[in-house]
């Protein structure tokens, strides 16, 4: 989920306690000031005003304190991911109570409390070194048109005959022609997309919802899994969570 290109990084922060939303706007601006980059930062102390201002701008990734009055951290983040599904999302806590939670709605990593200087730039290195890095994608042909499609934004791919359906994470679709063989080594050697049926390869990245039923994206899209692939299939999803979460 990568930062818009030529863009300065754009940060929410969400915190009910005045003291630690400080101490966080003041990390950010001293990691900021350290790598000497444009970064803007908007601080909220109640997630509804985080939500409303979420829903008219577009902010790069939200660092958000879970345990809040009225609606919690996580509540705000299945919000937030109805209309954004790209942005990042760190959760701030003083227990580990929650990580389980934070799968369910795609959450980069979760820090502690109090929030160690580090910690919090470690995150934000990797994803300042990611930007700068050319983003890997695949490459489509349509008749004389060659399309690239960023791993990052391709939620799932659909195969109906003999079309190929990519579906992006903007809700957008491109359609070719061909057969999945054509892709799938291509795909499936990336850890984030797995076979879940026959005839889709899902970036497992954008699954909000994983069951016997379906995997349900955080496009909206159900995506129907084979039984036969299903134990397998979450067997892999929890490892690659578990790795996202290591790394």
């Amino acid at each position: 989920m990568p930062f818009r290109k030529g863009a300065a990084m754009y940060i929410a922060i969400c915190d009910d306690d005045h003291k630690e939303l400080r101490a966080l706007t003041e990390l950010v601006s001293l990691w900021r000031e350290n790598k000497q980059e444009t970064v803007r930062v908007r601080a909220f102390d109640n997630p509804t005003a985080l939500i409303d201002a979420a829903a008219r701008e577009r902010f790069d990734l939200y660092l958000l304190d879970v345990i809040m009055p009225g609606m919690d951290g996580i509540g705000a983040a299945k919000e937030i991911r109805f209309f954004d599904s790209a942005a990042e999302i760190v959760f701030l806590t003083s227990t580990k109570a929650f990580a389980y939670e934070s799968y369910s709605v795609g959450a980069l990593n979760y820090l502690l409390k109090p929030i160690a200087s580090e910690q919090l730039f470690s995150i934000l290195d990797k994803l300042y070194l990611r930007e700068q890095k050319p983003e890997e994608g695949l490459t489509l042909k349509c008749g004389t048109t060659l399309i690239r499609l960023p791993f990052s934004r391709l939620a799932y791919v659909e195969v109906n005959g003999k079309h190929l359906y990519f579906n992006m994470t903007d809700g957008s679709v491109k359609e070719v022609f061909g057969s999945l063989n054509e892709y799938e080594d291509v795909l499936l050697a990336r850890p984030e997309f797995m076979r879940a049926h026959r005839s889709y390869i899902v970036n497992m990245l954008q699954a909000a919802e994983l069951s016997q039923a379906g995997i349900r994206t955080f496009t909206g899209k159900t995506v129907p899994v084979s039984r036969r692939l299903y134990p397998q299939l979450q067997k892999d999803y929890m490892a690659m969570l578990f790795s996202e979460r290591e790394a």
